[in-house]
């Protein structure tokens, strides 16, 4: 554990121990624990690659993201520098946006220190990140969230979480951005676990996936 950076999320032993403790804190979330069973532990690798995965599936459904993200990988793309080197109609040949292929070349010029950001505290992972053109507070959260393992992080900008958290506590419309993040600091220090849970319960909930 670096200074400034809280519990990192690593195997499913993790997810089980805040799903525990926020079940004990709260009954709504005990429920959706009963509802859920085992909350899935999502680790991903950090880097290039997994950014430029979140930016390709911003705006798209998890079934398109996944037939995008599958053809930029064979035409090589999740390499900083062959996007350097690419022309804006290769990029836009494997299904990027004309806004995602500016994002795409804007990530790849941005020579960000991946190695840097694990150790980094989360407010600065966020900083770092937002400055990137098509990286917003969103992707960065996801990104600490599944990449880096962050216990702490939460999402509240992410629809699934607002419904999910609507029909979870029987709100009458989905909280707000503001309302949620608020509503999160009584789940501190497992926020990543109750986002884990509460994307969970949507799919459960609605029968569909969430984000990808």
């Amino acid at each position: 554990m670096s200074a400034g950076v809280g519990r990192i999320i690593e195997t499913s032993d993790c997810v089980a121990e805040g799903a525990g403790w926020l079940a004990a804190r709260c009954p709504r979330l005990a429920h959706a624990l009963e509802a859920c069973g085992e909350v899935p532990l999502r680790r991903r690798g950090d880097g290039f690659e997994a950014l430029l995965s979140a930016i390709v599936s911003q705006q798209v459904s998890v079934a398109s993201a996944a037939a995008i993200w599958a053809r930029v990988e064979a035409a090589g793309f999740a390499h900083p520098g062959r996007v350097r080197a690419a022309s804006d109609e290769e990029l836009r040949a494997v299904g990027l946006s004309r806004p995602k292929v500016r994002y795409a070349r804007a990530l790849a010029e941005a020579e960000i220190d991946y190695a840097a950001l694990r150790g980094a505290p989360d407010e600065e992972v966020v900083a770092v990140l937002t400055e990137v053109p098509g990286i917003g507070r969103w992707t960065a959260e996801v990104y600490a969230i599944f990449s880096l393992g962050r216990a702490d992080v939460f999402a509240p900008a992410d629809l699934a979480l607002q419904e999910a958290a609507r029909m979870l506590y029987g709100l009458p419309e989905r909280p707000s951005e503001k309302a949620l993040r608020a509503q999160a600091e009584d789940w501190s220090p497992w926020r990543a676990v109750a986002a884990r849970l509460l994307w969970a319960y949507f799919r459960v909930a609605k029968q569909r996936e969430g984000i990808r």
